[in-house]
C-alpha cells in the first residue's frame, strides 16, 4: 500500500508542508503541539469523554477505497494523535486512490456526525458484529432529516435548537407499525405501586435512598447551593411571619408568629434529614389555617381547652397517616395527572402573585398612607375610644382585664359612659382619643419601585444566563445569585435614601406568643375537657388527614416529575412517614402543622437546576438536572429557627422587597407550565404559535376546549379557597379535578390525551403490554432496523444478530468492491469488528455512558 506517514495533530492532513525537506522534525512539532494544547477546547468537553479519531488519506497504489473501524476494549492515550489530551476509544481510517480525498473526507465527516448521535454512539460501543453497525447506520439514516441543496446555504451555520427532542423512543421496538407513538402508555411511576406487604413501599423507599445519603451532603459543595439557601430562607421566612400573624388572630394568640417560626425549624430539620425527597420545602397553607380556625372556634363555643383537644386530633391524624404508609396508599397518587397537578400548582402560584400585590397596596392603607386627590378643605381627625390598663399592671403575670373587649367600635357618648364606670372600678381607664390624619409622603410610591425593581432584576439575571455577553461562568454565577443580588441591591437603595418603608418584623424573644396561658409542651389531659373528647377527635382528624395527604403528595408529584431529571429516586412513603411523626411532635409542642408548600418547593427546584458547562461555541446550554441534596433545606430550617437571634439584620429588609420575591416565585412557578402555554395560544395568531408537540397531534380547537375546561377547574378552586366558610373542602375539590380528568376520556382519544396530559394507569394496557413482551421474549428476537422497524436493544450475541434478516454491505465504502470481512482478525486488545469470528464474547467494552468525541478529518 506504500509508505503511510505519521503526522502530528497540529498539522492538517491536507497541509502543503514538505516533511522530508523541512527542518522541522516530528519530535519538534509534537513538543510544540503539546505546548499549544487547546486547553480552552478541553474545558468544553465533558468529563469522562473519549476520542474517536477519523483519518483520511490518499495512496496512489490503491485502485479502490479501503476503510476500517478500530474499537479499543480499553481507551488508551495515543500520544499526539488527537487534538486534546484524552484517551482514544475509536479509530476510523479511510484510504483511497488519488483524487478521492474530498469524497473520503465527506465519508469521514458522515461517521463523525453519526458518532455525535446518542443512539448510534451506543450502538458503536455495544456492537459485536458488522451487522450491528449496519443496523445502527440504517436506523440513523431513517431518522435523518434531508435538506435540499437549493433551499439553504451550507455555508450558513444552523442555530442549535432551544430544546432537543427526547431520543429514547428510538431504543424501543416498533409496535404494529406505529413506531414511537406508543412509547408512553400511561402516567405510571414505578415508585407508586402497591407492594402487597405491610410497609413494603416504605422499605423500598429506604433501600432506594440509603445509597445516596452521603452524596446528599457532598453534592451540596457548590456555590449554587449557597445562593439557593439564602433565597429560600428569605422566601419562606416572610410567609411564616405573615401566616403566624393571621393564625394568632384566629386562635387568640395560642399559636402565633413564634410558633410558626419554630414549626418551620422543627419540620425543616426533620424533613431535610430523613425524608425521601428533601427538595420539598414544608410550609403553611391556606386550608390548614381554616382547619385551625374551625377547631379553635369549636373549642371556644364548648368551653374546651384548644391545645389539648388539638393534641388528640394530631395523634389520630398521625395514626391514619401511618395506616396509609403501611398499606402503600401513596400509590393512589399515580391517578393524579398533569391536569390536576398544573391546576393545583397554577392556583398556588397565582395566589402568591395576588398576595404580593395585595400586601403591597396594604402599605398605602396601613403602614404608609398615600393621600390622593387632596382637597383644599382640612380633613377631620380620626377619633376612637381607647382602653388603657391599670397603672403599674404587671403584664408578665397575667393579661390586663378587659383586654379582649373591643372599645374602638364605641361612639363618643358610649365611650364616656363606659369611662365613668371603669374609672370607678379601677379595672383600667377609657378615654376618647382623636388623632390627626396620618400620611407618609413618598413611602408607598418608593415601596412600589422597590417591589418592581426586585422582581425585574431577579428575572433579568436569571435570563442573563442565555445572553451572548460575558463568559458563561460569569453569566452562570449571576444567574445563581439573581434573587440575592436583587434583594441586596434594593436593601442598599432603601438604606441610602432613608424613606420610611415598612420593614420585616421578627420576634426578638424565644417564648410562646401567649406565654402567660401556655407552655412549650401541651398537657393532653386537661380537667376542663371531657375524657371522651380524645375519642371524638378522630372525626376532625379524618379531615386533617385528607388535607395533609393531598397537599403533601400533589406537591411531591410536581417535584418528582420526569421533566426535572431527578436521579436519586423518590420516596413518597418515606415522606409521609416523616410527616406523620412531625404532626405528632407538633401536636405535643402546640405548633402548627406544616405540609409541602408548592411554590416554595418549585422555587427550590428552580434555584438548583444545573446547566451544561461543556458546550460548543454558539451552542445553548442544556438542562442537566437538579442538584439533589439535603443541605440547603437543612440550613434554611436552622436559620429560620435562629431568626430571633438575628433580628438586627432582618429588620433592615424592606417588606416591599420581600413582596417582590413573592411575585418572582409565583411568576417562576408559572413559567414552563403547559397549561399557561395553552392559555397563551388562545390569544396568539396561528402563524406565530410555537411548534408544541401537542399541536401536531391534536386539532387547535380541541386544545382550546381542553384548556377552557382546565381553566374552569382553576376558577372553581380559587372561589372555594377564597370563601372561608367552605374553604375546608378545598382538598376534596382538588380531588374532584381528577374526576373531571377521567370524564375527559369520553371527549378525547387516548392519543390526544397522551400529548395534552398524561394517560391514567390502565390494567388492561399493562396486561396487554406484558403479554406482548412475554411473547417477544419467548421467541428470542430483538428489534433491529429493517424496512419497518427501529433500533432495538443489542445484547451483543451473534445468535440474535445472525437470525435477523439484515443485508450485509461493507461499512462506509465510498467506491470499489465491498471489503471482505473474513480478511480481518483481532490483534492485541483491538478488533476490526467486521465480524465476530475471532472475538471473545467476554471482552465486551464498557457500556456507553455519556461519552463525548473529538473528531478529526
Amino acid at each position: 500500500l506504500g509508505e503511510l506517514k505519521t503526522v502530528a495533530s497540529a498539522i492538517s492532513l491536507s497541509s502543503d508542508i514538505d516533511l522530508e525537506n523541512s527542518d522541522i522534525s516530528l519530535e519538534t512539532m509534537g513538543d510544540e503541539a503539546n505546548k499549544k494544547s487547546n486547553e480552552r477546547f478541553l474545558r468544553k468537553i465533558p468529563k469522562g469523554s473519549e476520542v474517536a479519531n477519523v483519518m483520511v488519506a490518499e495512496i496512489e497504489e490503491l485502485s479502490n477505497t479501503v476503510c476500517g473501524l478500530l474499537r479499543l476494549n480499553e481507551a488508551r492515550m495515543l500520544g499526539d494523535l488527537s487534538e486534546v489530551n484524552l484517551p482514544t476509544r475509536f479509530v476510523f481510517i479511510i484510504l483511497g486512490p488519488k483524487g478521492s480525498l474530498e469524497a473520503n473526507q465527506e465519508s469521514g465527516r458522515c461517521l463523525s456526525t453519526m458518532l455525535v448521535d446518542d443512539v448510534f454512539r451506543e450502538v458503536a460501543y455495544k456492537a459485536g458484529t458488522r451487522e450491528d453497525m449496519v443496523a445502527g447506520i440504517d436506523e440513523f439514516l431513517e431518522q435523518v432529516t434531508v435538506l435540499p441543496p437549493g433551499e439553504w446555504d451550507p455555508k450558513i451555520r444552523i442555530e442549535p435548537p432551544d430544546k432537543v427532542p427526547d431520543q429514547e423512543f428510538r431504543k424501543l421496538p416498533a409496535k404494529d407499525g406505529t413506531g414511537a407513538d406508543d412509547e408512553h402508555e400511561g402516567h405510571c411511576d414505578p415508585d407508586l405501586v402497591f407492594s402487597g406487604r405491610p410497609f413494603g413501599g416504605l422499605i423500598n423507599d429506604i433501600k432506594r435512598k440509603i445509597p445516596f445519603y452521603v452524596s446528599d451532603f457532598t453534592d451540596a459543595l457548590h456555590i449554587q447551593c449557597l445562593a439557593s439557601f439564602v433565597y429560600i430562607f428569605l422566601a419562606t421566612l416572610t410567609p411564616n411571619v405573615t401566616f403566624g400573624g393571621m393564625l394568632g388572630q384566629e386562635t387568640d394568640q395560642y399559636m402565633g408568629v413564634m410558633e410558626c417560626i419554630l414549626a418551620a425549624a422543627v419540620t425543616g430539620v426533620g424533613f431535610a434529614l430523613f425524608s425521601g425527597q428533601p427538595l420539598n420545602i414544608l410550609g403553611s397553607t391556606g386550608p390548614m389555617l381554616v382547619l385551625e380556625k374551625i377547631i379553635y372556634q369549636f373549642c371556644k363555643d364548648n368551653s374546651w381547652d384548644f391545645l389539648p383537644f388539638r393534641f388528640w386530633i394530631g395523634i389520630w391524624t398521625t395514626g391514619m397517616l401511618l395506616f396509609m404508609v403501611a398499606f402503600d396508599l401513596s400509590a393512589l397518587v399515580r391517578y393524579i395527572t398533569r391536569f390536576t397537578e398544573e391546576s393545583f400548582a397554577s392556583l398556588i402560584a397565582l395566589i402568591f402573585i395576588y398576595e404580593a400585590f395585595a400586601k403591597l397596596f396594604e402599605i398605602a392603607q396601613i403602614d404608609a398612607p398615600l393621600r390622593l386627590h387632596a382637597s383644599a378643605e382640612p380633613e377631620m381627625p380620626y377619633c376612637y375610644c381607647n382602653y388603657s390598663a391599670p397603672e403599674g399592671w404587671n403584664f408578665t403575670s397575667s393579661p390586663p382585664p378587659l383586654v379582649n373587649v373591643s372599645f374602638k367600635s364605641l361612639n363618643e357618648s358610649t365611650c364616656f359612659t363606659e369611662a365613668s364606670i371603669l374609672n370607678a372600678t379601677m379595672e383600667g381607664s377609657v378615654n376618647w382619643v382623636c388623632e390627626p390624619p396620618y400620611y407618609v409622603p413618598d413611602a408607598f410610591l418608593f415601596s412600589f419601585i422597590l417591589f418592581m425593581a426586585t422582581f425585574f432584576i431577579a428575572i433579568f439575571l436569571v435570563d442573563f444566563r442565555s445572553w451572548p455577553c460575558f463568559p458563561s461562568s460569569v453569566r452562570q454565577l449571576l444567574g445563581d445569585f439573581s434573587v440575592l443580588i436583587a434583594i441586596l441591591s434594593m436593601v442598599g437603595v432603601d438604606a441610602a435614601l432613608g424613606l420610611r418603608t415598612p420593614k420585616l418584623i421578627v420576634p426578638a424573644e424565644f417564648k410562646p406568643t401567649k406565654y402567660y396561658a401556655r407552655s412549650w409542651v401541651v398537657n393532653p389531659v386537661d380537667s376542663s375537657n371531657p375524657w371522651w373528647l380524645a375519642l371524638a377527635a378522630c372525626l376532625p382528624a379524618i379531615l386533617a388527614t385528607i388535607l395533609i395527604f393531598m397537599d403533601q403528595q400533589i406537591t411531591a408529584v410536581i417535584v418528582n416529575r420526569r421533566e426535572n431529571k431527578l436521579k436519586k429516586g423518590k420516596g413518597y412513603h418515606l415522606d409521609l412517614l416523616v410527616l406523620a411523626i412531625l404532626v405528632a411532635l407538633h401536636s405535643l409542642l402546640g405548633l402548627p402543622w406544616y405540609v409541602a408548600a408548592t411554590v416554595s418547593a418549585i422555587a427550590h427546584i428552580n434555584s438548583l437546576k444545573k446547566q451544561s458547562e461543556c458546550t460548543a461555541p454558539g451552542e445553548k446550554p442544556s438542562f442537566l438536572g437538579v442538584r439533589e441534596q439535603r443541605v440547603t433545606a437543612l440550613l434554611v430550617a436552622i436559620l429560620s429557627g435562629a431568626a430571633v437571634f438575628i433580628t438586627n439584620i432582618l429588620k433592615v429588609i424592606p417588606m416591599p422587597v420581600l413582596y417582590g420575591v413573592f411575585l418572582y416565585m409565583g411568576y417562576s412557578a408559572l413559567r414552563g407550565m403547559q397549561f399557561i402555554d395553552r392559555v397563551m395560544l388562545i390569544f396568539m395568531p396561528v402563524k406565530y404559535q410555537p411548534d408544541h408537540i401537542y399541536l401536531r397531534h391534536v386539532p387547535l380547537w380541541r386544545v382550546h376546549i381542553f384548556t377552557l375546561i382546565q381553566a374552569i377547574c382553576l376558577i372553581a378552586l380559587w372561589v372555594v379557597k377564597s370563601i372561608k366558610s367552605v374553604s375546608i373542602i378545598f382538598p376534596l375539590l382538588v380531588l374532584f379535578t381528577g374526576v373531571v380528568r377521567k370524564i375527559l376520556e369520553c371527549m378525547y382519544t387516548q392519543n390526544e390525551l397522551k400529548y395534552l396530559d398524561d394517560l391514567l394507569p390502565s390494567s388492561k394496557k399493562s396486561t396487554k403490554h406484558d403479554k406482548k413482551k412475554s411473547i417477544e421474549d419467548s421467541e428470542d428476537k430483538i428489534s433491529t432496523v429493517g424496512s419497518d422497524s427501529h433500533y432495538g436493544k443489542y445484547n451483543g450475541t451473534s445468535k440474535d444478530l445472525n437470525e435477523s434478516n439484515i443485508d450485509k454491505p461493507s461499512i462506509l465504502t465510498h467506491s470499489g468492491s465491498p471489503a471482505n470481512a473474513n480478511h480481518f482478525a483481532t490483534a492485541g486488545k483491538a478488533s476490526f469488528y467486521m465480524n465476530d469470528e475471532h472475538r471473545d464474547s467476554s471482552e465486551m467494552p464498557p457500556a456507553y455512558d455519556n461519552k463525548g468525541f473529538d473528531t478529526k478529518l
